[in-house]
């Protein structure tokens, strides 16, 4: 996916940088008005940054230059670190279908609840994420605890029972991590 820096009524800066563009990584686009950037959040483009002199409350990526002269090379770094900041945040959600597991934070989220998960308890979700078919505890074993002979079995069955416990008290959700014959899985019902 293209990196797009656009750049809100700064003409000039905009005209600076599109002389020298072959030195980013990134699009360049220029926008006269708020108005045109409503439609960053419905073209599903998750990569892009706006350059704005004030803070604006309908963009969630932006970047505030509000005091000039700049050096360039500060600019550019500028632009760079936000680009890296806002791939980093993108990359650390995890779509879960009922929820967003954010990997930074170890929070589970739906609308506006959030739960707070252990480590153990955000890789039993993501491992079960992987999988369309039911994972057998063995394999839970083997892949989130380090397969480890000692380790019984009620271990895994203790923590995914704690977790689903976590989940219903919090969301009322019984339904989200499902155990069978074959093992557990997830829900992929939106609830």
């Amino acid at each position: 996916m293209t990196k797009k820096l656009i750049i809100l009524r700064y003409k000039e800066l905009f005209n600076i940088l599109e002389e020298i563009k072959e030195n980013f990584e990134f699009k360049l686009e220029f926008y006269e008005k708020d108005k045109e950037l409503e439609k960053l959040e419905h073209d599903n483009l998750s990569d892009y940054l706006v350059l704005t002199k004030k803070k604006l409350s309908t963009v969630k990526k932006q970047i505030i230059i509000d005091k000039f002269p700049i050096r360039i090379n500060e600019l550019i770094q500028t632009l760079n670190i936000n680009f890296l900041k806002s791939k980093f945040t993108e990359q650390s959600k995890i779509d879960l279908g009922r929820y967003y597991l954010d990997l930074n934070s170890r929070i589970l989220n739906q609308n506006d609840k959030e739960l707070e998960l252990t480590e153990k308890e955000s890789s039993i979700l993501i491992f079960l994420k992987k999988f369309k078919d039911p994972v057998k505890i063995n394999q839970l074993q083997e892949k989130v605890w380090g397969y480890n002979s000692e380790l019984e079995t009620h271990t895994v069955e203790t923590h995914v029972y704690r977790l689903r416990k976590k989940i219903s008290d919090k969301f009322s959700d019984n339904e989200f991590i499902i155990s069978d014959k074959k093992g557990y899985f997830l829900s992929e019902k939106k609830k």
